[in-house]
């Protein structure tokens, strides 16, 4: 097999990088957004959203930041077909395991939001697990350098 045949990447590849680039960015904007709530914005929040914004450490705030820095990072390695995009995607998704644990461990989220607020957390974790692995397997496809 010749080098060119073993680096063709399916246009699926492209397709799910882009969208793993506009995912992240999507994390990066709400990260943005929940750091730099004005106190307006606050208000607009039922009681209970806010007691869990309020009851927010400060290290869980970090661990998002790291999710979605490295996300986008990794995307972008995705892009531009570099193997450290595998490893800029399992710092994400340990920092998405430590930021979706710790928000029901060391915040009223559960007793606001219940089993139904686990929908959200459930899907993010299930993307940067499945983004982590696909990266994965490009690289052993030979599709990143």
């Amino acid at each position: 097999m010749n080098a060119t045949a073993a680096t063709a990447r399916p246009t699926s590849f492209w397709v799910i990088a882009v969208a793993a680039l506009l995912w992240n960015l999507l994390g990066l904007a709400m990260f943005y957004l929940q750091v730099n709530m004005s106190p307006e914005q606050l208000a607009t929040m039922t009681p209970e959203q806010r007691q869990v914004y309020e009851g927010t450490p400060g290290w869980l705030n970090i661990a998002f930041g790291v999710a979605v820095v490295s996300g986008v990072l990794g995307a972008i390695g995705l892009l531009i077909k570099k193997k450290w995009a595998v490893a800029l995607f399992l710092i994400s998704l340990i920092a998405v395991v430590v930021q979706m644990a710790g928000a029901f461990a060391a915040t009223p989220a559960w007793a606001v939001y219940g089993a139904a607020g686990l929908i959200m957390p459930v899907v993010v974790l299930v993307i940067a697990l499945l983004l982590w692995r696909y990266s994965g397997k490009a690289a052993a496809r030979g599709w990143l350098s």
